[in-house]
């Protein structure tokens, strides 16, 4: 996906803006749909080659979700949960991964930083393998929805190895909320140490 990103991408910019050409008006729908890398600041984050993957787009890791084809609208209102690949994981153990949002309500002001998304423990390293992850879920998939007028939103999946022997769960503050969620404390206190891998991708309201 990502080659394929690139290889949009740059037919893009060979296309009729880069001749010099007019832009299309806004009721002429562009026949390019641009697959834009992260910068080099929001790219760092991504490591290990872990990958997640909607229908249609593919891999989105280390992305900007593009407008066109209603792929923002439909990030946010109709796919359900992704997809999530580890070709490195070991078939003998169990990981763990969250979702999360960093830039609640937006990146200048996250003062619900850390907004839970998705977090499923007990993952066997057979099913990472494949794409297909079954495992405990403690939170259920919420689709990214960045409020209108806040930009765009990073949307972080980190995948730990998980400990053996312990019992991962959430405290009753915890199940209140996912919004302000101490994601340090609780990786902290399960010892779940660095992720193993991880990716995010950048996407904002749709009508923005």
């Amino acid at each position: 996906m990502k080659l394929l990103g690139a290889v949009l991408l740059a037919a893009g910019l060979l296309g009729t803006v880069a001749l010099g050409e007019q832009p299309p008006r806004p009721e002429e729908p562009s026949r390019t749909c641009f697959f834009q890398m992260l910068d080099s600041t929001d790219r760092d984050f991504c490591r290990g080659d872990l990958e997640i993957i909607y229908p249609e787009v593919g891999d989105v890791g280390c992305m900007y979700v593009p407008k066109c084809h209603q792929y923002r609208r439909r990030i946010s209102r109709e796919w359900g949960s992704p997809r999530v690949r580890y070709p490195q994981a070991e078939k003998s153990k169990k990981y763990l991964l969250v979702l999360v949002d960093p830039d609640a309500p937006s990146r200048a002001n996250p003062r619900s930083r850390f907004w839970r998304h998705w977090l499923v423990t007990d993952i066997p390293g057979a099913d990472l393998r494949t794409g297909d992850i079954k495992g405990r879920v403690l939170t259920d998939y919420v689709r990214p929805t960045p409020p209108p007028r806040s930009g765009y939103h990073r949307y972080q999946l980190r995948l730990y190895e998980q400990p053996a022997q312990v019992a991962i769960a959430l405290s009753p503050q915890e199940w209140v909320s996912p919004g302000a969620w101490a994601m340090e404390s609780f990786v902290k206190q399960f010892r779940l140490g660095s992720p193993v891998a991880s990716t995010q991708f950048l996407t904002k309201y749709y009508e923005d």
